[in-house]
């Protein structure tokens, strides 16, 4: 288990005056942060917690988690992460579903009855962890719950994907994905590893919430690479803009629906100098959106594709790419990474040509699959002759209207095109003759002018085969997101129930 594990032992080689997490503008120094390594690292010892154990992490955005991060998977335990922007109900309800051994969690949490009581009738040993204190807070006084482990090909993390259109489920990361995932990106991006002293050098950002894949791996990667890092409790534009022009990175990450508010906030290009690219992924990245942001900072849009099956990317763009190919490839999520590789098939498993659309298969070390080595994805994609991946739809997302196949993404991509439009979310609505029609619900530029539903349907019918144009249109103040900062399409269609109930 060299690669993560090691890059997290290098921290010890840093002094504990070294700076390593910020956070509102304050930062937690290495000693900060080892002390309370080392006290998570003796509870769950003293429980019986060794090698392999499965440890419960109400993950935030916070300084806390960071440390159990290191204490769990330092000493090779399994991390279960759960997510703290859900209810406390889907908080208790996925702890009892998954049943760690033991589950360390910040005061407030711990505060709310049915998490707590959730995790004492599961007879989970708890804890508060906050600052420097772990308190125990439910259990008995030793593990009683056996791990259960494939000692070939250990867990690392078991993490919930974020459930925005049905319920959260479970996806075990190996430690040899983890590593493979790790070694890729190392390829792709050049990086060398934790070879100047630990704590030092270009300050990285830390931008989604790390109970995400994304925000995780962001963390990941600066605790092996031993860099110090910003920490955003969640992404605001003023948060980021600020941790960019403090630190002056080189890369920065920018999911989609961030990138669109930097642009509409019309931050100057001045407080992004020091950047010489933006990296996007998470959700689907408009290729007019990029060249707006291409040309208003004269910086590249490296998109990335991935998912918490992969234990996160598999393809992107690099800078040297996108100089050679963007204006011929746009709309590409880009090559895949060394050690990967893609290919498109049928419903009945036969691989397709160059060109054709189908699903998505992936063979690589991070990917976990079966004996054939190949992983199918939800995703329609195709690949061209110069082995650029396009993301074409998701087949379960596909909308059947009277027998005609409508994609919810390109709809949603001709009407972002409107000018007051900032995002857009398609879903198919049962329809008693045709079988599903499509419904739209669109949020608008901060200060734009206000749009009618006949505008904007007037607008899509000129960029849309009539089938394709949705029956409705709903326009709200915000669309609902996740972790990940993906539209939480449970969350929205709860809105759109009440919006149309208003309208009776």
């Amino acid at each position: 288990m060299a690669g993560i594990r090691t890059g997290l032992g290098a921290l010890w080689r840093a002094p504990d005056s070294a700076n390593m997490i910020q956070q509102n503008g304050e930062w937690f120094t290495w000693g900060q942060v080892r002390v309370l390594v080392e006290r998570i690292d003796e509870v769950l010892t003293g429980v019986g917690c060794e090698e392999g154990s499965r440890i419960g992490v109400v993950l935030g955005n916070r300084m806390e988690s960071i440390a159990a991060l290191v204490a769990i998977l330092g000493k090779g335990r399994t991390i279960v992460t759960l997510n703290p922007m859900q209810p406390a109900a889907r908080v208790a309800s996925d702890l009892v579903n998954s049943l760690p051994q033991v589950v360390l969690a910040p005061a407030a949490i711990w505060a709310e009855a049915e998490f707590a009581s959730a995790a004492e009738e599961a007879g989970i040993l708890g804890f508060a962890v906050d600052g420097s204190t772990v308190e125990q807070r439910c259990g008995g006084p030793a593990v009683t719950i056996e791990a259960d482990r494939d000692e070939q090909n250990p867990v690392a993390v078991e993490m919930f994907t974020s459930g925005t259109t049905g319920p959260p489920k479970r996806v075990p990361l190996t430690w040899r994905q983890l590593d493979a995932a790790m070694s890729a990106v190392h390829s792709h991006t050049g990086a060398a590893g934790p070879e100047r002293e630990p704590l030092t050098g270009r300050v990285s950002l830390v931008v989604l919430a790390i109970v995400h894949i994304g925000g995780l791996w962001a963390v990941l990667q600066a605790l092996t690479e031993a860099r110090p890092f910003v920490l955003l409790p969640r992404f605001t534009v003023d948060g980021w803009v600020d941790a960019v022009y403090e630190h002056k990175p080189r890369i920065a990450s920018l999911p989609p629906a961030a990138m669109r508010s930097v642009l509409s906030a019309d931050v100057p290009a001045e407080k992004l100098e020091s950047l010489r690219a933006v990296t996007a992924g998470t959700a689907f990245v408009s290729p007019d959106m990029a060249d707006e942001f291409i040309a208003k900072y004269n910086l590249p849009v490296l998109i990335v594709y991935g998912a918490t099956e992969f234990s996160g990317a598999v393809a992107g763009w690099t800078k040297p790419l996108h100089i050679e190919w963007w204006t011929r490839k746009r709309g590409s999520v880009g090559r895949p990474f060394p050690g990967v590789d893609l290919r498109t098939v049928d419903e009945n498993g036969e691989v397709l040509q160059v060109g054709e659309t189908g699903r998505l298969e992936v063979r690589a070390g991070q990917t976990g699959a079966g004996a054939d080595g190949w992983m199918r994805t939800s995703d329609l994609a195709h690949l061209d002759e110069d082995g650029f991946l396009y993301i074409d739809g998701r087949a379960d997302d596909a909308i059947i209207r009277g027998g005609f196949k409508v994609h919810p993404e390109v709809v949603s991509d001709a009407l972002r095109a409107h000018p007051s439009v900032l995002d857009v979310c398609v879903y198919g609505r049962a329809d008693e003759r045709l079988g599903q029609v499509p419904v739209a619900v669109a949020e608008l530029v901060e200060g734009a002018a206000a749009v009618s539903e006949d505008d904007l349907k007037t607008f899509a019918r000129n960029k849309l085969t009539g089938y394709e144009v949705p029956v409705a249109i709903h326009v709200v103040d915000e669309l609902p997101r996740g972790v990940s900062l993906k539209i939480d399409r449970r969350r929205l269609l709860d809105m759109v129930e009440q919006l149309e109930a208003a309208r009776v």
